[in-house]
């Protein structure tokens, strides 16, 4: 039996108590602190989970599970035969004969939220109880890592959780165009998510450095734009084939995460652009062909094209057209005739109009393709409809354009370069990452994100969530891929799905070691941020030699 139970008991008395207690209950925060040493692995062993519950109460005594037997009402054979896949790949147990420890899964119409969920560990079970199975879905990540984490003793104790998202968009992001790491590591990127209650896998599948996804009608995006990465101009095509893309697709639906693909359009356009040479609307000698023409119409019809093949992969309800960065090589745009005569005929005064042009005609596109489309903050400007688009604030310099798109009625994705961008430094002391100043994306920051007092007032229910971004220009490996995303994937999960009054900067730290300790079963070069040589920094990638394969070919046309 325990001596002293989880500090949730205290939120619940908390919370029902007269203020007259509540001033006694204040000393609860100097306790935390005082006594998360000697409790590591006792108090906390069963809410020893990330991202933390919106409740848990334990009670006395504990069921075993080196046996279990999972069964549903009603719940499709498809996600109890993942369950019962999931125990056995980690070897927790013995599953398919009806002897053990019983695992119910059922739902609950009563819960309110979608993706909540109820837990209960008791001397008859574990029952898991939901509105949908999402819930479900989350229900068994739950428990799935008290029995990872309790895999020696082979014992769960009693205990009641109840608990849901703070947002409905959690999200990952990860830029596979300047480097290439192919679909075993997504897969691995999405197992990772699925643990961390995370939905949302955003795509970035073209860029200036390589074109990763194969469109059928035109052969060229693969067989020329995927060549080469931000390190190596002459690298051999990487990209996926639709059949991959389809693989990759379900496999994450599978884990109940929705797959976004962004078509960066009209900047970065350039590995587009060096396949069909006649799309090409200039650029600079740092962004060479860095733009699609938008005065030609044969652009609009390859665009049309290509979101017709992607919205045949992607079920998704979003299409990302990027809109971001356009200035970097638009300024040929004034001497082009095609665009002269677009900016007659359609009284456009100046290059940023013809911008906005460009990006409402492929807004409407993707609308009648019946999808939302997705960009970045700087479509706030473009007239776009706020009922047809989402759009995903990353200038975290730029505070104004966050108020600007809330205040004109735009949900948005908050992934703001500091604290959200993984290329940023966790530690001054590493050599590969960016800073801004002096400011770096360490995991404190991470986790006491949005509680900055970045979100204006009276504008929190237009916030659909947070997403942390991987820029992977100065990554080029899979061990340098898992060194910036874990632990700061953790971090920000539980800022995504837990409430803000039931953050503890310093019992996630504590929590957080048990987690390192399963990124080690999976085989994940982590970053340890309380042994921080633990796992050396590994290189970083060679750099921007990408650029002189573009530059090679502009000289030779």
């Amino acid at each position: 039996m325990r001596i002293l139970h989880n500090f949730d008991i205290y939120y619940f008395f908390y919370f029902t108590c007269s203020n007259e207690l509540k001033k006694l209950m204040k000393l609860k925060a100097f306790l935390s602190l005082l006594l998360l040493p000697f409790l590591n692995g006792f108090l906390f062993a069963q809410s020893d989970i990330i991202p933390r519950p919106a409740f848990v109460a334990e009670t006395s005594g504990s069921v075993s599970f080196q046996n279990v037997w999972i069964e549903g009402e009603n719940v499709s054979p498809e996600l109890l035969s993942f369950f019962n896949k999931e125990v056995e790949k980690y070897g927790l147990a013995d599953t398919g004969q009806k002897s053990g420890l019983p695992i119910r899964f059922y739902f609950d119409l009563s819960l309110e939220k979608s993706e909540s969920y109820t837990l209960k560990i008791g001397k008859e079970g574990v029952a898991v109880a939901a509105k949908d199975e999402t819930g479900l879905f989350y229900g068994f990540q739950t428990l799935l890592q008290m029995m990872r984490k309790n895999a020696k003793s082979r014992e769960l104790q009693y205990c009641i959780i109840r608990d849901n998202p703070r947002y409905a968009w959690r999200g990952v992001m990860l830029d596979e165009s300047r480097h290439f790491f192919g679909k075993e590591k997504v897969k691995q990127i999405l197992d990772q998510m699925a643990m961390h209650k995370l939905n949302v896998f955003h795509w970035h599948l073209t860029d200036a450095p390589g074109w990763r996804i194969e469109i059928k009608k035109y052969p060229k995006l693969t067989a020329i734009g995927a060549i080469g990465d931000h390190s190596h101009a002459n690298t051999s095509a990487q990209f996926y084939t639709q059949a991959e893309v389809s693989e990759i697709v379900a496999y994450a639906a599978e884990r109940h995460i929705e797959v976004v693909p962004e078509i960066d359009m009209p900047g970065h356009a350039s590995a587009a652009v060096l396949a069909y040479p006649e799309l090409s609307g200039g650029g600079t000698e740092r962004h060479p062909n860095f733009t699609f023409n938008p005065g030609k119409e044969g652009v609009y019809a390859f665009l049309d094209d290509v979101l017709d093949e992607v919205v045949q992969l992607f079920p998704s309800k979003y299409i990302h057209i990027g809109g971001d960065e356009v200035s970097f090589g638009n300024a040929e745009w004034e001497t082009l005739s095609e665009v002269k005569e677009l900016m007659k005929r359609e009284r456009l005064h100046d290059l940023t109009e013809v911008e906005h042009y460009f990006i409402r005609r492929m807004q409407k596109k993707v609308h009648a393709l019946g999808k939302v489309t997705l960009g970045w903050d700087e479509l706030a400007t473009s007239g776009v409809p706020k009922d047809e688009v989402q759009l995903m604030w990353w200038r975290h310099d730029k505070p104004e354009v966050l108020n600007k798109i809330l205040s004109e009625g735009y949900d948005v994705v908050l992934c703001p370069r500091i604290p959200l961008y993984f290329d940023f430094k966790q530690i001054q002391s590493h050599e590969n990452g960016r800073v801004w100043g002096e400011e770096i994306a360490d995991l404190q920051s991470v986790y006491a994100f949005p509680e900055t007092g970045i979100i204006p007032d009276n504008f929190g229910a237009q916030v659909s969530g947070l997403q942390a971004n991987l820029w992977t220009e100065r990554y080029d490996s899979p061990q340098s891929l898992d060194f910036i995303l874990y632990p700061r994937i953790a971090a920000m999960a539980e800022s995504a799905w837990t409430s803000e009054k039931r953050k503890e900067w310093p019992l996630f730290q504590e929590v957080l070691k048990s987690q390192l300790k399963l990124y080690e079963q999976d085989k994940i070069y982590y970053f340890d941020p309380f042994r921080p040589d633990f796992h050396p920094e590994p290189e970083g990638a060679k750099g921007e030699n990408w650029q002189k394969r573009h530059l090679l070919k502009t000289q030779t046309d």
